[in-house]
């Protein structure tokens, strides 16, 4: 089966964010590279972007989340456009609360954590950081 990795777009805070996330999933980064790292004649890095991150990845689970910040030679991430959902499979209501609580810290809660109408442990918000994160737990039943 294959495997959905989200790649999120920061304006500069991508490793403020990812250091955030890392608290919450646990783990630690499997790559980090900053512009300054790719700097060359040919790839001119200006000395206020150097530091700022050009990949970042945490592994959860079987899957990684990445993201980078964008340089501002490309303009502005929208962030307030609706943006695709990260959607993180629990596989249990405390797993799935404590992630919710984790990562909605600050955030925007759109939907608090609960039994769902279709039968699954579910809520929804928008992180401090302005994405937009689902958390569900289904309990496997037999027909």
């Amino acid at each position: 089966m294959a495997l959905i990795n989200p790649h999120i777009n920061f304006n500069g805070n991508a490793e403020e964010a990812f250091t955030f996330y890392k608290s919450v999933f646990g783990g630690e980064f499997s790559n980090v590279v900053r512009f300054k790292d790719l700097a060359s004649p040919e790839f001119p890095v200006a000395k206020k972007e150097e530091n700022k991150i050009m990949h970042i990845a945490l592994p959860i689970g079987k899957s990684m989340l990445m993201a980078n910040d964008v340089p501002e030679i490309m303009g502005k991430t929208n962030e307030n456009e609706n943006r695709s959902k990260i959607v993180i499979t629990a596989e249990s209501k405390e797993e799935a609360d404590k992630l919710f609580n984790g990562l909605s810290a600050g955030g925007q809660i759109e939907g608090p954590i609960g039994d769902s109408p279709w039968g699954s442990y579910f809520g929804c918000f928008r992180d401090k950081y302005g994405i937009e994160w689902m958390v569900d737990f289904s309990q496997n039943t037999t027909a």
